[in-house]
C-alpha cells in the first residue's frame, strides 16, 4: 500500500538543534577554536550606553567567519543562508524562532565601529593567539609571500591622461573614491617641502585605489595584493597586508608584518623565506643587519653577463683595500686622486662604481672579454653587498633547499584562498576594503586549519573531507 505523508501540524515540538548537527561537521571544530570572549570589551568604547540595543557584534563576526570559511561572498545570501541552514543557527547560537540581523547591518558597522576599532584585526590576532596555544606555531622560521586579487573594478571605466574623466558622483563621489582622494591629500601635503607623488596612468573610476597590472600574465586588469607571512611549522598565517598591486610596495609590506608580530607577540624568526622579490639589496640589507634574520631568499642579482664577458663576480673583492682586482691582477678602485672634500662616492642607486685604470685596461690582452665597449671596466657594488653575501653563502647550504620546499605552504594558502574560498575577486572597494577582506579570508584560513590539525584522529579523515 502506498503510503501518504500526514499533513496534520503538531501542537507541541520538543527539538534540540544540537541533536541535529552532525559531529564531524566543519562548524563544531571551528567553534571549539574560536574564541569571542573579548570582543564586547573591545568595542564597548565605540558603543553608546543610551538607546535602542544594536545587533549582537559577536552574531554579526560569527556570521561573517561562516561567510568566509564557506566562499559565501554575498551578506545577502549569507543572511538568507544562516536563515536556512540548521548548522549556521548552532553556529549563530541562534535559535530557530531567531531573527536574522538585515544584510545593511554589516555595511554600516563595517564602514563605522568596526574599523575605528580595528574588530577585524582583533578577531583575528585573538585567533592566532589560540593557534599559539595549541602549539601550531614555532616561530623558527616564517615565509612571505604575495599573491594578486581582483579588484570589483571595470577595465573600460578608467580616467587616463589622453582621455580625463570627472569622478562619478559630481560633488558627492563614492566611498572609494573619497579614499583615495584623501589618501593623495596625505601623500602630497600643501607646502613648500611638498614632494609630489606619481600616480599610474590608468585609474579605475569606480575603485582609484586598485593597481592596473598584468603581472600573472594575459589581460590587464584592476587588482590588490594581498601579502602572507605564515609559520612555516603548520602554515599558520602570522599576519596579512593589503597592498597595491605593485612588487614595491609588496615587499615593504614584509617589514610591517614581521615588526608588528615582534611588537605585538614578541616573536621574531631566525629565518625568513621568500623568492627572488624579496631579494633586493635593501631588503635584504634590513633582514642581516637590522633584524638579524637569515635570509632564505634568492639574491635579486644582474650583475651575470649573458654575451660571454666577464661577470661581476669573476673579479675579486679586497675589503681592507676597497677595491676589486680583475683576473689579470689590475685593480678596480673608486677613487684614483684624492679629494680636499671626502666624498662617500654613493650613487642615487645606492651603489658605488670601482672604475679600472683606462692604461691597465688598453693594454690588457682580454679587453675583448672584458670590456669590448667602454675604455675600461667598471663595477657597480652595492653599498648592502655584504648582505647580498650573506644571501649567496646561505644559498649554498642544505636548509636553503628544505626552505625551498616549505615555502610552498604559502603557495597553498593563496590556492586554497581562491578556489575554496572563493576569494579570486573582490567584493569591496578600496585599500580599507580589501584589508577587511583579506583579514576576514586569513582568520577564517588559521580557522579551518585548527579544525582540521587539532580534531580527534576519529574524526579527522571526515572533517578533511568536508
Amino acid at each position: 500500500m502506498m503510503g501518504q505523508t500526514a499533513n496534520q501540524d503538531q501542537l507541541f515540538y520538543a527539538f534540540n538543534l544540537e541533536d541535529h548537527i552532525p559531529r564531524d561537521h566543519l562548524l563544531r571544530g571551528i567553534n571549539r577554536f574560536l574564541d569571542l570572549g573579548t570582543l564586547r570589551q573591545h568595542l564597548a568604547p565605540f558603543y553608546s550606553h543610551t538607546g535602542r540595543p544594536s545587533v549582537d557584534p559577536e552574531l554579526m563576526i560569527r556570521m561573517l567567519v561562516i561567510g568566509y570559511c564557506f566562499g559565501i561572498r554575498s551578506e545577502r545570501r549569507l543572511c538568507e543562508e544562516v536563515h536556512l541552514n540548521l548548522a549556521y543557527r548552532w553556529f549563530c547560537q541562534l535559535g530557530l524562532e531567531d531573527k536574522i540581523p538585515n544584510h545593511s547591518t554589516f555595511s554600516k558597522n563595517r564602514h563605522g565601529r568596526f574599523r575605528e576599532s580595528e574588530t577585524f584585526r582583533h578577531v583575528f590576532e585573538s585567533v592566532l593567539r589560540r593557534c599559539m596555544s595549541e602549539g601550531l606555531v614555532g616561530g623558527e622560521g616564517f615565509a612571505v609571500d604575495a599573491s594578486v586579487i581582483k579588484a570589483d573594478a571595470n577595465r573600460a571605466n578608467v580616467t587616463t591622461p589622453e582621455d580625463p574623466k570627472d569622478w562619478p558622483g559630481g560633488d558627492t563621489p563614492s566611498r572609494a573614491v573619497r579614499d583615495y582622494l584623501a589618501a593623495l591629500d596625505d601623500a602630497n601635503p600643501i607646502g613648500e617641502d611638498a614632494v609630489a607623488v606619481a600616480t599610474p596612468r590608468t585609474i579605475s573610476l569606480s575603485d582609484p585605489q586598485a593597481r592596473y597590472t598584468a603581472a600573472p600574465g594575459g589581460p590587464a586588469f584592476f587588482a590588490y595584493s594581498t601579502n602572507y607571512l605564515i609559520d612555516l611549522d603548520a602554515g599558520i598565517i602570522m599576519d596579512v597586508e593589503a597592498t597595491q598591486a605593485h612588487r614595491t610596495q609588496e615587499v615593504e609590506s614584509t617589514k610591517t608584518m614581521v615588526q608588528r608580530v615582534e611588537d605585538r607577540f614578541d616573536i621574531k624568526p631566525n629565518r625568513l623565506v621568500g623568492d627572488t622579490a624579496y631579494g633586493t639589496a635593501p631588503m635584504l640589507h634590513w633582514m642581516v643587519n637590522e633584524k638579524h634574520i637569515a635570509p632564505h631568499v634568492r639574491v635579486w642579482d644582474k650583475t651575470q653577463r649573458k654575451d660571454e664577458t666577464l661577470s661581476s663576480s669573476e673579479f675579486d673583492w679586497n675589503e681592507e683595500a676597497n677595491q676589486y682586482t680583475c683576473p689579470e691582477g689590475r685593480p678596480l678602485k673608486s677613487n684614483w686622486r684624492p679629494f680636499k672634500t671626502p666624498r662617500n662616492h654613493v650613487t642615487q642607486a645606492d651603489t658605488i662604481v670601482y672604475r679600472a685604470s683606462q692604461h691597465d685596461c688598453a693594454a690588457c690582452s682580454r679587453k675583448s672579454q672584458c670590456c669590448p665597449n667602454t675604455p675600461h671596466r667598471k663595477i657597480a657594488r652595492s653599498i648592502h653587498e655584504g648582505a647580498r653575501d650573506v644571501a649567496r653563502q646561505i644559498a649554498q647550504t642544505d636548509a636553503y633547499k628544505h626552505s625551498g620546499k616549505q615555502r610552498k605552504k604559502v603557495e597553498m594558502l593563496f590556492a586554497h584562498l581562491k578556489r575554496i574560498l572563493k576569494l579570486d575577486r573582490l567584493r569591496l572597494r578600496g585599500l580599507v576594503g580589501a584589508q577587511d577582506e583579506f583579514i576576514l579570508a586569513a582568520t577564517a584560513q588559521n580557522l579551518r586549519r585548527m579544525a582540521k590539525w587539532l580534531t580527534p584522529s576519529s574524526e579527522k579523515a571526515r572533517l578533511v573531507a568536508a
